[in-house]
C-alpha cells in the first residue's frame, strides 16, 4: 500500500496524459461544423423549401374560356400529384384584385392585359402570355355599323362589375366619345347578355372569353338579326392601346359552303398573362407554364402552332424561373424524374451539397490543425524558456539570479501539470530535458 502511495506521489506532478485532447478537438472541429451548418442555411435560403401539393388558381365564371382552360390545367397537374383548386370569379379584374390582396389566398390567375396600368404589381409576376381573348361585340341593328361611336344613345351590356370585358368596353367607349351618360350601360354578361341581345332588351352587348363562354358567341354568330362588329379600324386601336392586338378571321372560315363571314373580319384581342405572386415555388412555375404549353400550344383559328405560351413581357414582369423555363426548359431532376422523386433529392442536394463543398474538405484539415493546437501549446513554453535563458546569463546579482531560477522552477511546474495527449509525449519529454539543460547551463557559468 505505502509502494503505491509513493508511486502516486511521484506521478502527480507529471503531465496528465490522455489518448486525445477533446478541448483541442471540440475547438478544431466545431467552426468546421458551423461553417457547414451556415452553407446549407443559405442554400436553404436560396431555394425555397419544398412545394406544396396544392395551388389555387382565380379563373372566371362557369363555362368561360378562363374556367374551361383552368379545368384543363387541373386534369395535366393531377398527373403530377398536384392539386388545383379552381376559384370562379367575374373575370380578369377581379382576378387581379385577388392577386393583389394579401389576404385572399390565392396563387395564380388570368389576367388580360390593360388592367395593370397605374397599379402596383412589384409582388406579382407573369409566366408568360398564353392566348389572345377577342372582344366580340355583337349588335341586332337594322344596318350594318362601322364605328363604335354609333352605338351612342343605344342600351350596351358592357359585362359585369370586375370583369376585364367591362374594362375594354369602357375604354373603347370613351375613346369614341360616349361616356356612361350618352348610353345605358348594362352589367351583364355572358348568356344573360346574350338573351338581352337576343330578346332585345340590348342593342348590343361585348362578349370576351373572361366571362363568356365560347358557346354562347357561336351562338350568337348564328342568331338572325344579330351582327357581328367588324372593327376595321383595329390598326389604330391596336397602336392607341399597346395592349390590343388586331386578329383577322379570314373570309368564309366559320363557314366555307356559306362563306362566313362574308369578308375578313377584324378583332380586338388583348393578351392573356398567366400572373402568380412572388412567393410561388419555382418548381411548380415549371409545371403551370408546361401545362400551359400542352393547353395553349396548339393552332387555332386565332393561332399558330407554338405561337403560345411566350416569354413576352407586358405590364407584369416575366418571373426568373419563367425565364430560365422558357431558354432551357426545366431543371435536370424535373426533366428526367417523377415530379415527386425529383423534388425530393432536390431537397437532398440541398444537404448534400454543402457537405460536399464545405465539411468534407474541413474535416480533411482537422488533423494538421488539432496538431498545430497541441504542439503550440509546447512552442508557447519554449518561447518563454529562451527568453528566461538569455535573462539569466545576463544577470550579475546575487538576488537576480535567484529571482529568475525560482521562476525557471514554476515554469517546470506548470509544464509538469499540461494535459498532454500521449501521442505527443516524446515532445513533453523534450521540453522538460531543455529546461533542465538550460538549469544546468546555467550552473555551470556561475
Amino acid at each position: 500500500m505505502k509502494e503505491n502511495i509513493k508511486t502516486l506521489s511521484f506521478m502527480r506532478p507529471f503531465a496528465r496524459f490522455t489518448r486525445i485532447s477533446v478541448r483541442d478537438l471540440v475547438v478544431t472541429v466545431f467552426p468546421v461544423l458551423l461553417i457547414t451548418v451556415l452553407g446549407i442555411g443559405v442554400a436553404y435560403w436560396l431555394m425555397r423549401p419544398a412545394p406544396p401539393n396544392t395551388l389555387t388558381i382565380t379563373t372566371g365564371p362557369d363555362g368561360s374560356t378562363f374556367r374551361v382552360n383552368a379545368e384543363k390545367y387541373k386534369k395535366i397537374l393531377a398527373q403530377k400529384g398536384i392539386k388545383l383548386n379552381i376559384l370562379p370569379s367575374n373575370g380578369s379584374l377581379e382576378n387581379l384584385n385577388r392577386l393583389l390582396d394579401p389576404s385572399f389566398r390565392v396563387d395564380v390567375g388570368f389576367v388580360q392585359g390593360g388592367l395593370a396600368t397605374d397599379r402596383k404589381v412589384d409582388k406579382l409576376f407573369s409566366l408568360g402570355s398564353v392566348f389572345h381573348e377577342p372582344l366580340a361585340l355583337f349588335y341586332s341593328t337594322a344596318k350594318p355599323i362601322t364605328l363604335i361611336s354609333q352605338l351612342a344613345g343605344k342600351r350596351l351590356a358592357i359585362g359585369p362589375e370586375g370583369s376585364g370585358t367591362r374594362a375594354v368596353a369602357l375604354a373603347l367607349l370613351k375613346a369614341n366619345g360616349i361616356e356612361p351618360g350618352e348610353a345605358t350601360l348594362l352589367d351583364l354578361g355572358g348568356e344573360a347578355a346574350m338573351w338581352a341581345l337576343v330578346e332585345g332588351r340590348t342593342d348590343a352587348a361585348f362578349l370576351m372569353g373572361d366571362s363568356a363562354t365560347p358557346a354562347d358567341m357561336r351562338s350568337l354568330i348564328w342568331t338572325p338579326g344579330v351582327r357581328l362588329f367588324d372593327f376595321i379600324q383595329a390598326d389604330a386601336y391596336s397602336r392607341r392601346y399597346p395592349y390590343l392586338n388586331q386578329l383577322v378571321i379570314p373570309m368564309g372560315a366559320f363557314d366555307f359552303g356559306r362563306n362566313v363571314p362574308a369578308s375578313d373580319l377584324h378583332l380586338l384581342a388583348p393578351t392573356v398573362e398567366l400572373v402568380a405572386r412572388d412567393t410561388l415555388h419555382p418548381a411548380l412555375s415549371d409545371l403551370l407554364i408546361e401545362a400551359a404549353k400542352e393547353v395553349h400550344g396548339r393552332p387555332t383559328l386565332l393561332q399558330r402552332a407554338g405561337e403560345f405560351p411566350a416569354p413576352v413581357e407586358h405590364e407584369f414582369r416575366l418571373s426568373n424561373d419563367a425565364r430560365r423555363y422558357y431558354a432551357s426548359g426545366k431543371k435536370f431532376l424535373y426533366r428526367n424524374l417523377p415530379f415527386w422523386l425529383a423534388t425530393l433529392l432536390d431537397r437532398f442536394l440541398v444537404v448534400f451539397v454543402p457537405v460536399v463543398v464545405l465539411l468534407i474538405p474541413g474535416l480533411k484539415l482537422v488533423p494538421a490543425v488539432y496538431s498545430w493546437r497541441v504542439r503550440s501549446r509546447i512552442y508557447r513554453w519554449y518561447g518563454i524558456l529562451i527568453a528566461l535563458e538569455r535573462t539569466l546569463l545576463s544577470q550579475h546579482s546575487a538576488e537576480e539570479r535567484a529571482e529568475t531560477l525560482k521562476r525557471l522552477d514554476e515554469i517546470e511546474a506548470e509544464v509538469n501539470m499540461m494535459k498532454m495527449p500521449l501521442s505527443y509525449a516524446d515532445q513533453f519529454y523534450v521540453l522538460r530535458d531543455h529546461i533542465s539543460f538550460v538549469r544546468q547551463r546555467y550552473a555551470k557559468s556561475t
